[in-house]
Formats: C-alpha cells, sequence, structure tokens
C-alpha cells in the first residue's frame, strides 16, 4: 500500500517571510527553508509544519462570510492553556481578533495576512 504523509499546510500570503515570524513567535517553530517566495516552519520532531507561499494578489478572507464576500478556505486551531495571555501573544505579534466570537472558550483571531485562526482551550 502507498503511505501518503501530510508535511505542511500551506498559507498564500503577500509576504512569506512576515508571516512565517508571526507563526513562529506564536508555535516556537523554527524556520526551515526561507526564501523570497516560499518560507517553511517545522516542529523539531519533524511533524507537519506551516509553509507561507508568495502570492501577490492574496485576497483575505471575509469571516463570518456574506453570500458574497470572499470565503475562507481552511482556519487553524491552536490549543492554548491560557486564553487571555495566547490572545495577548497573538496580537502582540500582530494578529487581530475578529469582532464575533462565537464560543467563550475560542477566539477567532487573523494573522498579518487576514487568515482566520482560532485560540482555544479544552473544556
Amino acid at each position: 500500500m502507498t503511505r501518503l504523509k501530510l508535511t505542511s499546510t500551506v498559507l498564500g500570503t503577500p509576504d512569506p517571510h512576515g508571516l512565517a515570524v508571526f507563526y513562529q513567535e506564536l508555535l516556537g517553530w523554527p524556520i526551515r527553508t526561507d526564501e523570497p517566495e516560499w518560507v517553511t516552519l517545522r516542529p523539531e520532531d519533524g511533524s507537519a509544519g506551516l509553509s507561507f507561499q508568495l502570492e501577490t494578489e492574496h485576497t483575505p478572507p471575509v469571516w463570518p462570510a456574506g453570500r458574497e464576500d470572499q470565503q475562507m478556505q481552511l482556519h487553524l486551531d491552536i490549543e492554548v492553556d491560557d486564553l487571555p495571555a495566547a490572545v495577548a501573544l497573538a496580537t502582540g505579534a500582530g494578529a487581530t481578533v475578529a469582532e464575533f466570537q462565537p464560543q467563550d472558550d475560542v477566539r477567532v483571531c487573523f494573522d498579518p495576512a487576514g487568515h482566520p485562526f482560532c485560540l482555544w482551550m479544552r473544556g
């Protein structure tokens, strides 16, 4: 049987290095590849990481989206042990907190390129 292994989730951005540095601050993962059009972060254990690809015409999704809005294609869920501290870390690194928050134990945020991600605590 052929073995398949997910190695990365790729986010488009007009600034691959800048977005990688943002997620490096949140996750503590080292930058593995750093080229003008492609940057990767991967945990020390070599498991699946994040990659950032240059998209000069990137249009951030709208969340929550209306009928005619650019739709969200994916979002990242990041488990935290202290929600207020994690939100402070994220906003200090350049994230913005979404106006609409659907749950008390989750904070929806947007990274500097406008990709949504959720900070959440296990209940």
